[in-house]
């Protein structure tokens, strides 16, 4: 996240803290808002959007409490445990830490979940059409886009034929994301070199190693820690050389090559429409999951440029974003 974009989130939820104080005590619904990490002004308006559009708007009817771990995922469930003792009307989570955080604090408050991985794998539900108990959400599914992320690296960087993958492991996506990619890679006829990331100081590390062990390319795992580290994995990437593809468009905004996924702030717009529906009356475990059909190609021209790669004309007309 760029530093204003945070400075003007801290000073929204500033404001918005005093009113959730107020909106207990005349009746307003407060929804906490839980995140394993920050969530960007864009992401958060998309949020709200999807809020309006149920008829509630915050300030007005609703009060909504942000908390973010910030990527530390081990204070999750302090964060969790303070919104139920709040207590929350409706609790919203984004990343899967968050969700499972959650669902462990409570099994009484509604609880809408925003993730990128599959919540039955998870153990958030136990079917995606009947999710049963106090919960349900939005799936988008960037931790099961492997193959597709490895097709487009390898159109842009054909000759790499030695992928990095950098992956968190204290993610609890890790382990479906690094078979989902070992899979894609030996389909792709793509040797894959494996590299845990939990810190700044494993980061830097981690591009070493690639280097020391001749890795062309990298892709850069779904991760709520890795997804704050734009600059420095964008910068590592450029310093060696390596074309690197990544699951946010933020990380191509950042200079780094290239982002496929599905649209988070999609995913956000419709788990408003789910919390909205919730303070309504319906429950949770009736609401099916859903799954975006949205899906976003980001491509920064100058950082292909950069590393001697040509965007064929195709891939540049199908692009959702277009970074010169």
């Amino acid at each position: 996240m760029k530093r204003r974009e945070f400075i003007s989130l801290l000073g929204g939820a500033a404001v918005a803290w005093p009113f959730a104080a107020r909106a207990q005590q005349q009746g307003v619904p407060l929804v906490g808002f839980l995140s394993g990490t920050q969530v960007d002004n864009r992401r958060f308006e998309a949020f709200r959007q999807g809020l309006q559009e149920s008829g509630y708007v915050e300030g007005r009817n609703i009060a909504i409490k942000y908390r973010s771990a910030d990527g530390r995922f081990d204070q999750l469930p302090a964060l969790a445990a303070a919104l139920v003792a709040n207590p929350a009307a409706v609790i919203l989570t984004f990343t899967p830490a968050a969700a499972m955080a959650a669902k462990a604090a409570t099994a009484a408050i509604p609880i809408v979940f925003v993730t990128g991985a599959d919540p039955v794998e998870l153990g958030l539900v136990s079917s995606l059409n009947r999710p049963g108990g106090n919960i349900t959400g939005v799936s988008f599914l960037v931790t099961t886009l492997a193959a597709k992320r490895l097709e487009l690296l390898r159109e842009l960087a054909p000759s790499a034929t030695v992928i990095g993958f950098l992956v968190n492991t204290a993610n609890p996506t890790s382990e479906f994301q690094t078979r989902d990619a070992q899979s894609a890679a030996l389909a792709l006829g793509l040797r894959l070199v494996l590299q845990n990331a939990s810190s700044e100081a494993d980061i830097n590390a981690a591009f070493a190693s690639f280097a020391e062990q001749g890795v062309h390319a990298v892709m850069v795992a779904a991760d709520a820690f890795l997804g704050t580290r734009n600059d420095q994995l964008a910068g590592l990437a450029a310093r060696h050389a390596m074309p690197a593809t990544y699951y946010l468009r933020e990380a191509v905004a950042a200079g780094g090559l290239m982002s496929y996924g599905t649209s988070v702030t999609d995913a956000l717009r419709l788990a408003a429409g789910y919390v909205g529906r919730i303070l309504k009356g319906e429950k949770p475990g009736d609401l099916p999951v859903q799954q975006t059909v949205k899906f976003e190609l980001a491509i920064n021209l100058k950082t292909a440029k950069a590393l001697g790669l040509t965007v064929p004309p195709i891939m540049q007309m199908t692009a959702d974003e277009v970074i010169e």
